[in-house]
C-alpha cells in the first residue's frame, strides 16, 4: 500500500470521527430534548416527543442520508455532504437514544421529585439539580453502546459519496484491486475507532462511579435539603 492510499485512509478515518462525533453530539442533544418532553406533565410536549422517536426511529439512515444529500438541494438548499451525514445520523441514533432518557428519569425515585417541589424549585431547577444528575449514571452505560451503534452506522453514507472510511478504502480497492487487504484493513480501522471511544465511555463510567462512592447520600437532592435545614 503506496504512502498516498494511507493518506487516503486516514483522512477517512478522520471524516468517520467528525461523523461520529458530530451525529453523536446532535443525537444527544435532540435524545435528552425528546427524552425530557416525553417526561412532560403537559400533551403536547409528550406528544412531539413520542411523534420524533417513532418516525425517525423507523426511518433508515440511508433513506435518510439519501433525502439530505439529493432532495434538499432540489428543494434549494444545499448541504455539505458531512453535515448532511451527521444530519443522517444524528436524526436516526437520537430517536434510540431518546428512551434511554426517558428510562433514565422515570428510574429517579418519585420521592425526590416530591422533595424538590417541596423546596419550591422550579421546573428547570428540578431538571437540572435533581433528575439529570441521578439519571446520567443510568443512561451512560447505554448511550455509549448507542455511540458505538453511530459508528457501524457511519459505513452506510459512503453509499452517497461522503468520503468517509468506507468511501476511500472502496477507492483504494477499486484503483489496486487489492480486496482482502483494503477489508481486512477497514475491519481494523473501525475496531480500532471503537476502541477508542469504548476506553473513553469506559472513564467517564468509573468517574461516575466513584462520584456516586464519595456521596454518602443517595442523591444531590439529600446535599440540598441538608443545606437547607443548615441555614435554619
Amino acid at each position: 500500500m503506496t504512502s498516498g492510499q494511507l493518506e487516503l485512509l486516514l483522512h477517512g478515518a478522520l471524516n468517520t470521527v467528525y461523523l461520529t462525533l458530530g451525529g453523536g453530539a446532535l443525537g444527544l442533544a435532540l435524545a435528552l430534548a425528546a427524552g425530557l418532553a416525553r417526561c412532560s406533565e403537559h400533551r403536547l410536549p409528550r406528544w412531539i416527543g413520542a411523534c420524533y422517536v417513532e418516525i425517525f426511529r423507523g426511518l433508515p439512515t440511508l433513506v435518510l442520508a439519501f433525502w439530505f444529500v439529493f432532495v434538499v438541494p432540489a428543494l434549494g438548499w444545499q448541504l455539505n455532504p458531512m453535515w448532511a451525514g451527521m444530519l443522517a445520523l444524528g436524526l436516526n441514533i437520537g430517536a434510540y437514544a431518546a428512551e434511554v432518557v426517558r428510562g433514565a428519569i422515570r428510574a429517579v425515585p418519585a420521592a425526590q421529585i416530591e422533595a424538590a417541589i417541596a423546596l419550591n424549585f422550579t421546573r428547570t431547577q428540578r431538571i437540572a439539580r435533581v433528575l439529570l444528575p441521578q439519571a446520567y449514571r443510568a443512561m451512560l452505560p447505554p448511550l455509549g453502546n448507542n455511540l458505538i451503534e453511530l459508528l457501524k452506522m457511519s459505513a452506510v453514507v459512503s453509499i452517497v459519496s461522503i468520503p468517509d472510511l468506507t468511501f476511500n478504502a472502496q477507492l483504494i480497492r477499486m484503483s489496486s484491486g487489492e480486496t482482502t487487504l483494503v477489508f481486512t484493513g477497514l475491519l481494523f480501522g473501525y475496531a480500532l475507532i471503537a476502541l477508542v471511544l469504548i476506553t473513553l465511555i469506559r472513564a467517564l463510567e468509573r468517574r461516575a462511579v466513584r462520584s456516586l462512592g464519595r456521596t454518602p447520600e443517595p442523591g444531590p437532592l439529600q446535599r440540598l435539603l441538608r443545606r437547607a435545614e443548615v441555614a435554619r
